[in-house]
């Protein structure tokens, strides 16, 4: 059950840091920059039709009073004097034509090949002909409209970039706390119950980013409250289990000699030292031990409980070095990881120490990928068929002491060089790395595994 909420809050932290690495701040600001880009185009867009019909406009109301001053003219001397004017002009556009025969005057815009724009004005005469007026569009108004895109094109840019600027702005602080927060959720779920998300993230201005971190708090906090209710659950039957498997054990040895009196003596005596190894846990996990630390020298002390452990095993000091820890701890490690060996793996039992390395190699068919993906859990062996050989309880043992020591441990399958990772082990290596400085403020609580 524990293992089951120490996997929640580590799916919790990994969410987090997933989110964080999608680039929120540059999605952002491409977000931002992509709407600027689109409404600046769209304005654009308005804005120059908008001028340009304007500028039409203007144009045709000019050449239609030329038209009309052309037609009085033309009236009152029997004879074109205005620039541009013709009658009967076979150019005439045939859609004003039709006005015009129709009795109308009227104004045309015409597209010409090339992007030309042409202003037609025609007026019918008294005398049945049509008089027509027909200019271009000015050059002034071409450099007013290509002056009008170019500053609308420096406008779409500036609002492009800052866009983009606010964009990583905004996206920056957003992302800077969600890192602050993923990193908070890494450490409650490497087993630091006193950090709080939401006091990482710090602020002063509020948004669905403490929502977030106050919802990891109050989940982190929860699942503490309901392990320590576990952990004293554990230690109390662990505890009130001890004085009747002590009974059991005393009269088992009152019993007449013979094979079924070493059955029974043999079942006590299983039981007792599971009963010891629970309530073993049960104190690692309730984060108070602390290591008695004494000045020792590695090798020797290795090469020494190896041989009071395990004859068997071949011990090789490879770089002899003196440390500041703890024996009794270091020894219990050192026990489970030999004892483990012996009882999952095959011989020869190999141990080396190589400076404040110490290596437990056995050359079985190596740890269970379950143990080498999540780490040791209670109750869960490191034999592949579950042949009913121990509880679990060994490893996780081990790595709770090695954890009181400062110290990290970690597992791994040996393998022939350039092996892939289907075919079989050649063995299982369990690696305590212990630390450089003696440990001060260590504790049992979970900490990180590392690879």
């Amino acid at each position: 059950m524990r293992d089951f909420f120490r996997l929640r809050l580590r799916a919790a932290a990994a969410a987090g840091s997933a989110g964080i690495r999608t680039g929120l701040r540059w999605k952002l600001s491409a977000a931002i920059a992509l709407v600027g880009a689109l409404v600046a185009v769209a304005l654009s867009l308005v804005v120059h039709n908008a001028a340009r019909v304007s500028m039409l406009d203007n144009a045709r109301d000019l050449a239609d009073e030329r038209v009309l001053v052309a037609q009085r003219n033309y009236e009152l001397s029997g004879r074109l004097n205005f620039p541009n004017t013709r009658i009967d002009d076979p150019d005439l556009p045939e859609e004003l034509r039709r006005k015009v025969e129709a009795g109308r005057r009227a104004t045309y815009v015409a597209d010409r090949p090339g992007g030309a724009t042409e202003i037609w004005a025609a007026v019918p005469l008294t005398d049945g002909h049509v008089m027509s007026l027909h200019t271009g569009f000015t050059d002034r108004s071409s450099d007013i409209l290509s002056d009008l895109d170019q500053a609308l094109v420096i406008g779409s840019i500036a609002v492009v970039l800052g866009g983009s600027a606010l964009g990583v702005l905004i996206g920056g602080h957003l992302s800077r706390r969600l890192r602050k927060a993923a990193a908070a959720a890494h450490r409650v779920a490497g087993g630091e119950p006193d950090v709080r998300v939401r006091d990482a993230i710090g602020g002063v201005v509020r948004d669905e980013t403490d929502d977030l971190a106050s919802a990891v708090d109050a989940m982190a906090d929860a699942l503490q409250q309901r392990l320590e209710a576990e952990r004293r659950v554990t230690a109390d039957i662990a505890h009130e289990l001890r004085t009747p498997v002590t009974g059991l054990l005393t009269a088992a040895e009152l019993l007449p000699p013979g094979r079924p009196s070493e059955l029974v003596q043999d079942r006590a005596e299983a039981l007792r030292t599971l009963v010891e190894d629970v309530l073993e846990v049960a104190r690692l996990d309730g984060a108070s031990e602390r290591a008695e630390l004494q000045d020792i020298v590695l090798g020797d002390f290795v090469t020494r409980r190896v041989a009071a452990r395990d004859p068997r095993a071949r011990v090789r000091v490879v770089h002899e070095s003196e440390v500041t820890t703890d024996p009794r701890r270091l020894e219990r490690v050192l026990s489970n990881l030999l004892a483990n060996a012996a009882r999952h793996g095959r011989p020869p039992v190999e141990v080396s120490v190589e400076g404040r390395v110490i290596r437990v190699r056995d050359h079985g068919p190596g740890f269970p990928e379950e143990l080498l993906a999540d780490g040791p859990s209670r109750f869960r062996t490191g034999s592949r068929d579950r042949a009913g050989r121990g509880h679990g309880l060994g490893l996780t043992i081990a790595a709770g002491q090695a954890r009181v020591l400062g110290a990290r441990l970690t597992f791994r399958n040996v393998r022939p060089p350039g092996a892939s990772g289907e075919e079989p082990a050649e063995g299982a290596a369990a690696v305590l790395w212990l630390p450089e400085h003696a440990p001060t403020n260590t504790g049992s609580h979970p900490l990180p595994r590392l690879p």
